[in-house]
């Protein structure tokens, strides 16, 4: 998996993105196809700095943006937001997978049909 954080107008300490970092890479727990994530921070307004979340999956791009009056808080709610595609994404795949097999013993989804 390859983590990419940058910085627009301005610099972010090398021990806040090491957090950083570190919080990103927990998102492999809730997808394991995770392939690629790509942070950008937009420190243009110092008082309320913006966060870009991009993480790309299997055949997918996953998108959060969040801001806050503190970077480890905007940081932390667009962390949040991914979770919860990842999560929802997961859940749907999972679900495919499962609904397959009653597919392919050639048993009916509509009622009053019989074999």
């Amino acid at each position: 998996m390859q983590i990419n954080i940058s910085t627009r107008h301005g610099h972010v300490s090398e021990k806040t993105q090491a957090k950083i970092e570190e919080k990103l890479e927990k998102l492999s727990r809730f997808f394991d196809r995770v392939s690629a994530i790509v942070l950008t921070i937009d420190l243009e307004h110092r008082e309320a700095p913006s966060v870009d979340l991009k993480v790309s999956v299997k055949h997918r791009d996953f998108v959060a943006a969040s801001q806050a009056d503190e970077l480890m808080a905007s940081v932390d709610q667009v962390v949040g937001k991914m979770e919860q595609q990842l999560r929802k994404h997961k859940e749907k795949v999972q679900s495919r997978h499962r609904n397959t097999g009653y597919r392919q013993k050639g048993t009916s989804s509509q009622p009053g049909e019989t074999d």
